[in-house]
């Protein structure tokens, strides 16, 4: 055994098994439909089969995890319904995050996002977009300064994690996309919290009639 891991101060700092394996799911290394063996897992994070069994518990109970169609479980593969109905939830919740951004949100934060928004149209990478996305919805939920909201839309991310692909690999989803960040940023610089909450709805909708069409071409 390493003098690293002789170190209680190296476990304190290491996140936990669960949290490193819903890291895996959320930047698509555990895609839907992946096997989950403990044994493998467990070699993947130095760790004993305990805590990974621990872990996939978990997993299984927060509907990240389900019986695959043999022994055993699999990450979670989206369906139409759940789909739909994950979206519905997004909705209200990023609509009423941004709402209260519009009311909450610092002169700094403002002005971050103002760059962020500006970052992003002098960026054309479709894959770095897509990351720089998350990273916007996540600052504009920060700033609605509300801990409820914050602790329900990250629990909700981690589900967002299960859809593969990205949205921005549709022609034009870009351009489109980086308008209706525009006018959710505005929004909140206007202190306009029922337009900002307009143009966040109205940003994931379109977000799921594009997942939609994704999914039919896979089914």
């Amino acid at each position: 055994m390493s003098a690293e891991a002789d170190d209680p101060r190296s476990a304190l700092a290491r996140p936990s098994p669960f949290d490193q394996l819903l890291a895996l799911i959320e930047n698509g290394e555990l895609h839907p439909g992946r096997r989950l063996r403990e044994t493998e897992l467990a070699e993947r994070l130095g760790i004993s089969r305990t805590p990974v069994r621990e872990a996939l518990h978990r997993l299984h109970a927060m509907g990240l995890a389900q019986q695959g169609p043999r022994r055993g479980l699999i990450i979670t593969q989206i369906s139409y319904d759940r789909l739909r109905q994950l979206f519905e939830v997004r909705e209200g919740l990023e609509g009423m995050a941004t709402r209260l951004a519009a009311s909450h949100a610092s002169g700094a934060e403002i002005a971050l996002l103002h760059d962020m928004v500006a970052e992003d149209r002098r960026t054309t990478d479709g894959t770095r977009l897509a990351q720089r996305n998350k990273l916007l919805h996540r600052q504009i939920v920060q700033a609605s300064h509300n801990s409820y909201m914050i602790e329900a839309l990250r629990n909700l991310s981690v589900h967002l994690g299960l859809l593969s692909g990205s949205t921005y690999d549709e022609p034009g989803r870009l351009s489109a996309a980086q308008t209706e960040h525009e006018e959710i940023v505005e929004a909140i610089a206007a202190r306009d919290g029922a337009r900002a909450e307009r143009a966040a709805r109205r940003h994931i909708v379109e977000g799921l009639a594009i997942r939609l069409r994704m999914l039919a071409r896979t089914a």
